[in-house]
């Protein structure tokens, strides 16, 4: 078992995404927003997101991955479960876990647009702005966190630590 060290905690992260329901809420009064989790960390983020958010939402799920079974990423970006449907003239969110070096969310976000959403943002709970290597712009933060391997509350490591509520490190 790795040794984790709380980075932020549970109520920290309930804190903050009540937060971001509201200002996400006030954004978009009196419209429909169509919300993308990129999967698998960004469910748990999602999910908990959508509850407070107060505007109608739909839901879809994509699966992007740069990472393979290491901590560090392979470089190919590669999708493995596309859109169910269709969002053309829609006002689209895409939700994620983390946001790292910018690369898969650049690829994302560019295929997105090409399909003509009406508008196109981005949320997620974690960003690593310092490794920052392609350009993605980020709407909505939860944190900002330091350049360190996390852990908790979707984010895994080799499929490991997705459940803890927390945000954490593993310490070597």
């Amino acid at each position: 078992m790795d040794e984790i060290k709380i980075l932020i905690s549970e109520e920290e992260i309930d804190k903050r995404i009540r937060e971001l329901g509201e200002e996400i809420s006030n954004d978009y009064a009196g419209k429909k927003l169509h919300l993308i989790s990129v999967l698998k960390g960004g469910v748990f983020f999602t999910c908990e997101l959508a509850k407070r958010i107060s505007v109608p939402v739909t839901l879809d799920f994509m699966s992007v991955s740069s990472y393979g079974n290491s901590t560090h990423s392979s470089g190919a970006v590669k999708i493995i479960k596309d859109l169910d449907e269709s969002i053309m003239d829609k006002d689209v969110m895409v939700i994620e876990d983390i946001v790292d070096s910018g690369r898969t969310l650049s690829y994302l976000m560019k295929l997105l647009k090409e399909r003509e959403p009406r508008s196109l943002a981005l949320c997620t709970l974690l960003d690593k702005p310092m490794r920052r290597t392609h350009p993605v712009r980020v709407d909505y933060t939860g944190f900002d966190v330091p350049d360190e391997f996390i852990v908790g509350y979707g984010l895994d490591y080799a499929q490991k630590y997705r459940n803890l509520p927390f945000i954490g490190v593993i310490e070597s």
